[in-house]
């Protein structure tokens, strides 16, 4: 490798170990601009929370209001709502969780990426699902 091409690789991604292309690319898509001290905890962290989020809401979802509709007369109209918030707020999560493996400059946010991306396919369909139940969809 050249110094002039060392140079500009060190100049496209500042702070990382990585310079390949789709490295550049992920954090250019993610907003993602330099190391920050710390933020490997901090991933983990908001990714604990994101997985909470989806787990508590995936439990109202499919556990306390499947029992609680009997007892309580509840229709879809109460979960969806609450279910909608719940998908937001894991999504906002996961967004940051991601961004924040690729700030760290985490060896396994690739892993972490296609996980997360499975896991807003799987809360877009939820996000579908609440949306039909409110009525959106007609």
């Amino acid at each position: 490798m050249t110094s002039a091409t060392s140079e500009r690789s060190a100049a496209a991604a500042p702070g990382f170990r990585s310079v390949r292309l789709p490295d550049r690319v992920a954090r250019r898509v993610l907003g993602v601009q330099a190391v920050a001290a710390g933020a490997a905890d901090g991933a983990h962290r908001a990714f604990r929370i994101s997985v909470l989020v989806s787990a508590i809401r995936c439990l109202i979802t499919y556990l306390a209001v499947p029992l609680l509709v009997p007892v309580l007369s509840l229709t879809g109209q109460v979960a969806a709502p609450i279910g909608l918030v719940l998908c937001a707020y894991a999504m906002v999560n996961g967004v940051v969780s991601v961004r924040r493996f690729w700030r760290a400059d985490h060896r396994h946010r690739w892993v972490y990426t296609a996980f997360m991306a499975v896991v807003f396919v799987v809360l877009a369909v939820a996000v579908v699902s609440d949306l039909n139940r409110v009525g959106v969809f007609g």
